[in-house]
């Protein structure tokens, strides 16, 4: 498209409010506008460990294969692939139609071809802890560099080869994460540690400007790869991403049609917006669409379960009594009736969401609200009625205080005090990552349809600061059960592992689950193909805005 357009793009989607033959003319150019109340930190594919970043960067970038809106594996930048009988061999066959997007590093400011060798680099360089945020994901990987081991490499320009230390029968659906998207050796090289805010890839979508905490702008690929029937994708002309952090700003933005879509039940006012049964009330009926289906999330509170606690005083949390009192404590479902109008499931069947494919949670009992049975094992733990028990500080953002709240007040009935301790979400983030909160509230939201994806953070060999086990909850049994099940191929046995494991965790009670969530979207009348799935994957390629 010529640098004109792109001038006019830009001017249309910073200053379209300025007047309305602006807005309506970049109405016709097909902006997709959507509002992100969190912070994008990074375009590498690399560090998309967060949900922002994996948002943006899915428009950006494509691996070797995809995940559909059913949550079954499709190709991709592979157009086939075979597997070993030993299941430990993935040859994957690439299209020869994808090219990265144009830059003036590449000869003549065109992107190449995209081979093999590009993907044999994306994945080497995810083994980088300074770059990559997939560090539990890499032990699939049959690597041994002593031994001159790869774990992967590239056959020829258009053969991919992987190979697994052991049979995993998630292992495709691993691949479909954004960190194993492909990148070009010398666009990174060239930006070095900036590449992530000069990102390149194969997207739908290319980069075209960064305003950071206002404004981020990609513009249609016009060279993209995938089709609808014989249509060209993706439709839209350029996706503009907002940041307006204050909620209510965001909504009166999406009220008067300055945005297409807000998503996620914090992104509004729930009570004025839906009925108490999660539903649009009437008024809005006509206005906008309202997306919601089951999301593979799961929110809970967190213990540190090392000997001490960060001040070096001994830990009230390794007494396993308090921390299934607490369990009892809380009542899930009053939490979802009245704090967020019926959008998500109480977690009263463990910690693996409802909605995996051939997982049943009523094999797992978990904690319903008992306040006599928490103030029972408040005796056993030696703490009657709180008494000789410190004060409790429960780490939250801004976001989830009035959860907080309520989680103090029913806490407070069998003996505990709490305090609540709102904290910016960056340093958040950072101190839940590296174990620095002794009782924190946080989520967990599926990377891969797999149940062993949620039980990964109770995994020993998964300690934070190097893993996603944030709790450093430690427990042999429930170890061996992992490794049986990560590469068990009878889906029954496999399911019956799971299930103990789960039992382990309510057991033990290193968390306490609070609810599965639901994925939730505002959407203007005149978006059409914008699909939603269970992991709550923002794909644009396919959307397009009508008059």
């Amino acid at each position: 498209m010529p640098k004109l357009f792109f001038s006019a793009l830009i001017s249309l989607v910073f200053f379209a409010s300025c007047s309305g033959s602006k807005k309506k003319k970049a109405e016709q150019h097909m902006i997709f506008r959507y509002n992100e109340l969190g912070v994008v930190s990074s375009l590498d594919p690399a560090a998309a460990s967060n949900f922002e970043n994996i948002w943006a960067v899915n428009q950006l970038f494509n691996g070797l294969v995809q995940m559909d809106d059913s949550i079954l594996v499709r190709p991709c930048i592979a157009k086939s692939w075979e597997i070993s009988n030993d299941r430990l061999k993935y040859t994957f066959h690439l299209r020869k139609d994808v090219f990265f997007h144009d830059h003036s590093v590449f000869p003549e400011g065109k992107g190449r071809k995209v081979t093999a060798g590009d993907f044999e680099y994306s994945f080497e360089r995810l083994f980088n802890k300074s770059v990559s945020k997939a560090a539990d994901l890499l032990e699939y990987f049959n690597r041994n560099e002593s031994d001159g081991l790869k774990g992967f490499y590239a056959l020829n320009d258009s053969t991919f080869v992987v190979q697994v230390k052991k049979a995993f029968p998630a292992f495709l659906g691993i691949l479909t994460m954004k960190f194993f998207s492909v990148v070009p050796r010398e666009i990174v090289e060239y930006y070095k540690s900036d590449f992530g805010r000069n990102p390149v890839g194969t997207g739908p979508f290319s980069f075209k400007v960064w305003k950071e905490g206002q404004k981020l702008l990609f513009i249609k690929n016009e060279n993209y790869f995938e089709k609808e029937g014989e249509h060209k994708l993706p439709y839209l002309d350029a996706v503009s991403v907002s940041f307006i952090r204050d909620r209510e700003s965001a909504w009166l933005n999406f009220l008067k049609d300055n945005v297409d879509m807000i998503s996620g039940f914090d992104a509004f006012n729930a009570k004025e917006v839906l009925t108490s049964a999660g539903e649009l009330k009437s008024i809005y009926k006509n206005r906008f669409v309202l997306q919601s289906q089951p999301f593979l999330k799961t929110d809970y509170l967190g213990f540190l379960m090392d000997d001490k606690m960060l001040d070096q005083k001994p830990n009230p949390f390794r007494t396993k009594a308090l921390r299934q009192a607490i369990n009892f404590g809380i009542d899930r479902e009053e939490m979802i009736k009245y704090l967020r109008n019926n959008i998500g499931t109480a977690a009263t069947n463990g910690f693996v969401p409802h909605g995996l494919p051939g997982y049943d949670n009523n094999e797992v009992i978990g904690y319903s609200y008992n306040p006599e049975k928490a103030k029972q094992l408040m005796y056993l733990a030696g703490y009657q009625d709180g008494k000789g028990l410190p004060e409790m500080t429960l780490n939250t953002t801004k976001q989830y205080l009035d959860l907080a709240e309520h989680i103090r007040f029913q806490l407070s009935q069998i003996g505990l005090k709490i305090l609540i301790n709102v904290i910016e979400d960056g340093s958040f983030r950072e101190g839940v990552a590296n174990s620095k909160m002794n009782f924190f509230r946080k989520s967990w939201v599926g990377d891969f349809p797999d149940p062993i994806n949620f039980l990964a953070l109770f995994y020993s060999r998964n300690f934070a600061p190097n893993g996603s086990n944030y709790t450093h909850f430690k427990n042999q049994h429930y170890d061996d059960l992992y490794d049986k099940a990560l590469y068990e191929q009878n889906d029954t046995l496999r399911r019956n592992y799971y299930y103990e494991m789960e039992r382990i965790i309510v057991e033990e009670a290193p968390v306490v689950p609070l609810y599965h969530d639901r994925v939730i979207r505002l959407v203007q009348n005149n978006v059409t193909g914008l699909t939603v799935n269970a992991m709550n994957m923002l794909n644009l390629k396919t959307v397009k805005k009508i008059d």
